[in-house]
């Protein structure tokens, strides 16, 4: 019999509203529409007419009724249950207080029926918020009660069997509805409430074809629209055009058998006065799961609005930096661009005269000043040539060929080139390059630069007296080489610093030595371009020492044995371009 008063119920309903929660939520609140009035009236009969007469018993008990019926109506017609279930609370307090003044008061066993608004609430809807709104419902049956008492004091029926008989009966209805669900049923309920009330999301439920078959009611809150709207194929109008991609492939992978799919979504919501077509979208976060007893996926919709605020706020901050740091390679570019242009004709002309292509310089100091100017203007080339490798690595746009050498032969070199160097500064340079290093895969000229720059560093900060040594060897498929010194050393606060770009290690001893800080800079951006590693190790007053380590293979090696060229590093739009696309 309660099975086919629930299908009773269920015809009611409006077709809009799909099997689901939402649909045995709408059909328990209909089963209580109808049945409340009667038990009422059942109640109401004995009760109202000795006390407030016939006529207006029966006045009161059609009042219930029909306002029963018209919540009933409304639920049918609309397919919203808040202002059905917002009236049955209401009828609830009207009938339970009368009930309870013409029962005896508080002290009969009808004042039960200040339970009921709790008990029906939870098992209609089965959240916290229900449950509330019932207990509120059952203190205003109390409070009412005792102002009818008090405003218009009737002669209460004196408490009788049957009242508890009745009381007795609610609750055994109550017992039945309650194991009519059985335990999947609960494990439903619960599953249910904790999505509701405990994530901060609108709940779909879809079909195999992306439809929506239920949507919680978290969506007039989150998306400002009825559930209803979204059943069907009304979500998906919704979703942005370029954003349907994806969830549609989200929902083919469920399909195919993935359990858990997530995509990011622009919704487009009501709009407010003012805004256009275009200022309506709205980004969203869909958490899809497909539920292993179930054909239909489960979604939850949550609000990324905070999420995409920051993104915007990074891709702003991201892109003045990217501004800047263009300024500044366009400065260096033109200025550099510049200065190469007139050094070459100083350097040039300069040793033109040393040479006496053009007549003899007879004054020993103008030949003196003549060499300074050379030596100056080959000094300023090699630091604008730095600052352009520099700025080069850091955009991206170095050159780097890849080529198979001798990591001795590159390493002899080194020495011949700065052996005057190291004699004029009374430092002695040693060379300890093992014979198993054999061939390496590199760019020879990158190599050379890291050798001259480290070197050159180490002699340049080693006094008199001192040993710089350049030591290789090869550990399986990596070259180990490294360039140490008896030198001054660096602090731990200065050894931090090291590497950034015209970052000089300054301190009372070290400002005697020129220098503008690209040497480090440069060998770091070129270790990292052929995939290798650097690390220094240094104390004050104890040496420094620069180890690198390189695959010897450059890892660029195919199997037919040709060289494939070295990557340059990505740059920072293109480590962000997913990053600005979501945004």
């Amino acid at each position: 019999m309660l099975a086919g008063f629930s299908a009773g119920c269920d015809r009611l309903l409006h077709p809009s509203v799909a099997a689901g929660r939402k649909r045995d939520r709408q059909r328990r609140l209909a089963g209580v529409l109808l049945a409340g009035p009667f038990l009422f009236a059942a109640a109401a009969a004995p009760l109202f007419i000795p006390v407030f007469g016939a006529a207006v018993a029966m006045a009161l008990m059609c009042a219930i009724f029909a306002g029963a019926f018209l919540a009933i109506a409304s639920l049918s017609a609309t397919g919203d249950d808040n202002t059905a279930g917002s009236a049955a609370l209401v009828l609830a307090v009207v009938a339970g207080g009368l009930i309870i003044v013409a029962g005896g008061g508080l002290a009969s066993p009808l004042a039960l029926v200040a339970l009921a608004p709790v008990i029906e609430a939870h098992w209609i809807r089965g959240t916290r918020s229900s449950a509330m709104a019932g207990a509120a419902a059952g203190a205003a049956i109390v409070v009412l009660q005792a102002l009818l008492a008090d405003a218009a004091p009737v002669a209460a029926a004196t408490p009788a069997a049957w009242h508890w008989i009745a009381g007795l009966v609610y609750l055994a209805s109550v017992f039945v509805r309650m194991n009519a669900h059985g335990p999947a049923d609960a494990t439903s309920g619960r599953a249910a409430v904790a999505v509701e009330e405990l994530l901060d999301g609108v709940v779909l439920k879809l079909s195999r074809s992306g439809e929506v078959a239920d949507a919680s009611d978290d969506a007039r809150g989150l998306l400002g629209l009825a559930p209803e709207l979204l059943l069907g194929t009304g979500f998906f109008d919704r979703i942005h055009v370029a954003d349907r991609i994806a969830y549609l492939a989200a929902v083919a992978d469920l399909r195919e058998g993935e359990q858990r799919r997530r995509c990011e979504l622009r919704i487009r919501l009501p709009r407010a006065p003012g805004e256009t077509a275009a200022e309506n979208f709205h980004p969203f976060r869909l958490d899809l799961v497909r539920p292993p007893s179930d054909d239909d996926f489960v979604g939850l919709l949550c609000d990324r609005g905070e999420v995409a605020e920051l993104r915007a706020t990074i891709d702003a901050a991201l892109t003045k930096a990217d501004g800047g740091e263009i300024a500044k390679d366009r400065f260096l570019a033109a200025v550099s661009h510049e200065l190469r242009t007139p050094l070459n004709a100083i350097i040039g002309f300069s040793d033109m005269m040393l040479e006496g292509m053009c007549g003899p310089v007879a004054d020993p100091r103008q030949r003196e000043y003549v060499g300074i100017i050379k030596d100056s203007g080959n000094h300023l080339l090699d630091v604008v040539n730095a600052i352009l490798d520099v700025s080069k690595i850091e955009s991206g746009a170095y050159d780097v060929s890849p080529e198979a050498f001798r990591f001795r032969d590159a390493a002899e070199l080194c020495r011949s080139m700065m052996a005057q160097q190291a004699e004029a500064r009374g430092v002695a340079f040693e060379l300890q390059v093992a014979p198993t290093v054999g061939e390496i895969v590199a760019d020879q000229r990158s190599v050379r630069q890291m050798l001259i720059n480290l070197i050159s560093n180490a002699i340049k900060f080693t006094p008199a007296g001192g040993r710089v040594t350049l030591s290789a060897n090869r550990l399986g498929n990596r070259l180990h080489f490294q360039v140490s010194d008896t030198g001054i050393g660096i602090t731990p606060a200065d050894l931090e610093r090291l590497g950034e770009p015209f970052i000089q290690v300054q301190n009372d001893y070290t400002r005697q030595f020129e220098g503008t800080g690209l040497g480090l800079s440069l060998v770091k951006g070129l270790v990292r371009l052929h995939g290798g590693t650097m690390t220094i190790e240094s104390a004050p007053g104890a040496g420094t020492t620069v180890a690198i380590t390189l695959p010897v293979d450059g890892c660029r090696a195919q199997a037919n044995g040709e060289i494939v060229p070295i990557a340059p590093p990505q740059r920072r739009d293109d480590r962000d371009a997913t990053l600005r696309k979501i945004a």
